[in-house]
Parts: structure tokens; C-alpha cells; sequence
């Protein structure tokens, strides 16, 4: 009794051991390329990492006036993204949690909080680091990052 049976061919859904191994190499090549810049630079990263937690706190603040109409007052601050605010002109809707991970307000790189203003002089509101010396201007590794500066 030598039958025959009959094969099933199974669609796998997923990635394939060569396409995992392609974007791991792909991942090397990248990290190879950019930590070594960076390792050598450190004060650059810390400046590229300050721009990145803006541009995050950029995104909260619109899902904050998406959610109360209104972005928070400087009052308020940008601890309105993580605490319900209590003063000011309270919004219609806060979500439960907030607006930002882990749900407490990030310092900048420079272990500084960040400087908020609404309304902003630039723009609705202004968001700063006032860089490595935490004080507002100067130059190289001192200078101000700025949302409003951010492409």
C-alpha cells in the first residue's frame, strides 16, 4: 500500500529568515555608519536628541488642542501634557494618562526643563532649550534650540 499523499503547502505569514537577516544587515550598515559620528561628537547628539524631544512635544501639544481646542497657557505649562491642568482656562477634554509616554515630563539632554511660552513670540507657542549653559543665547555648544528653528 503505497499511497501517495497528498502535500499541503501552507501560506506563512511573516517575514522570511532572508528578509529578517537583510533588514538586520541593513540596520549594521546604518548603525556602523552614524554611531561613530556620533560617539566623537557628543555634544552634537545631545543637540540632535533636544530637537527630537521637541518635535515630540510639538506632537502632544496638537493632540492636546485636538482633544481641548486650545493649546495649554504658559501658566499651564508643558506639564499640562501629564496633569490635568487646575488654572488657567481649563480644557473641555483631557485624556485620561496624557498626552506623553511614560507619563512624566522628559529634561532636556542638559538635565534642564524645557522653556515654554503661549502665546508664543514665533509662533502659537515657542518651545526652548536653552542649550548646555541653561541660560537663554549663546554660541556652539550654548546655543538655544528653538522650535520655531527646527526643520
Amino acid at each position: 500500500m503505497n499511497k501517495k499523499i497528498p502535500r499541503i503547502i501552507n501560506s506563512v505569514l511573516g517575514f522570511t529568515l532572508i528578509e529578517l537577516m537583510v533588514v538586520i544587515v541593513i540596520l549594521g550598515i546604518l548603525a556602523g555608519l552614524i554611531v561613530p559620528r556620533l560617539m566623537g561628537r557628543p555634544e552634537e547628539a545631545r543637540r540632535l536628541k533636544a530637537k527630537m524631544q521637541i518635535e515630540i512635544l510639538e506632537t502632544a501639544l496638537k493632540l492636546y488642542k485636538l482633544d481641548s481646542g486650545m493649546y495649554p497657557d504658559t501658566e499651564q505649562g508643558l506639564q499640562a501634557l501629564v496633569e490635568a491642568p487646575e488654572t488657567g482656562t481649563l480644557p473641555k477634554k483631557w485624556r485620561k494618562g496624557g498626552y506623553l509616554e511614560k507619563g512624566k515630563m522628559p529634561k532636556d539632554p542638559w538635565d534642564n526643563n524645557f522653556v515654554y511660552l503661549c502665546p508664543g513670540v514665533n509662533y502659537d507657542y515657542d518651545i526652548m532649550s536653552y542649550g548646555a549653559d541653561g541660560l537663554p543665547g549663546g554660541e556652539e555648544k550654548n546655543k538655544d534650540i528653538n522650535n520655531w528653528e527646527i526643520e
